[in-house]
């Protein structure tokens, strides 16, 4: 009866252990190779999917609500180095804008959408107080961080398959602990 119950505690233990390597086999659609951020009105973009191919990275559009493709948009070439490439845009109208990175190999490293905030734009006035006051206008400034939980790399298959396996030995040798150490005899 013992190692009946026994070895459904370890059936258990593997099915645990097995479920986060099922996860991590499954791969995710809603991943994008590039990072989106914005600062006042000036959206940026990262990535590191691309690699130099007859001096070019590749080019990153920036599309408006109005634009559907990629030759629409407000291009401009990535610059950076093998680890991670970049580009950016200033003067961005306030609202949803859409950035495709298409690397110099005609690969598509990505496409996001990123909101950008309408800025304050500050007022002049003359006034006679000596003391300036703050205008009820003018706040700061918060653009919105793009990606997934705000990381800018992808981690491949093998490293989550990787972290599964270790997740799983955890949880194993603490059932084993535990298993272990309810079966020995209690000294009064």
């Amino acid at each position: 009866m013992r190692n009946s119950s026994l070895f459904r505690s370890g059936l258990t233990v593997a099915a645990a252990s097995a479920l986060p390597l099922f996860a991590a086999a499954v791969p995710a659609t809603a991943q994008s190779g590039i990072s989106v951020s914005t600062t006042g009105s000036t959206v940026s973009v990262t990535t590191s999917a691309c690699t130099r191919s007859n001096g070019s990275w590749g080019t990153a559009s920036l599309l408006n609500s109005r634009q559907s493709n990629f030759s629409q948009g407000r291009r401009v070439s990535l610059t950076g180095t093998e680890a991670l490439q970049s580009a950016a845009w200033s003067d961005v109208s306030a609202g949803t804008s859409t950035v495709i990175v298409i690397c110099s190999d005609g690969t598509r490293a990505g496409t996001q959408a990123v909101v950008v905030s309408p800025t304050a734009r500050p007022t002049i006035s003359a006034t006679t107080s000596r003391s300036p006051s703050p205008s009820p206008s003018s706040s700061p400034s918060r653009g919105v961080m793009g990606g997934v939980g705000g990381s800018n790399r992808d981690y491949g298959t093998l490293t989550v398959v990787g972290g599964g396996v270790l997740v799983g030995a955890g949880v194993a040798g603490a059932a084993w602990y535990l298993r272990r150490r309810s079966s020995r005899p209690r000294h009064l």
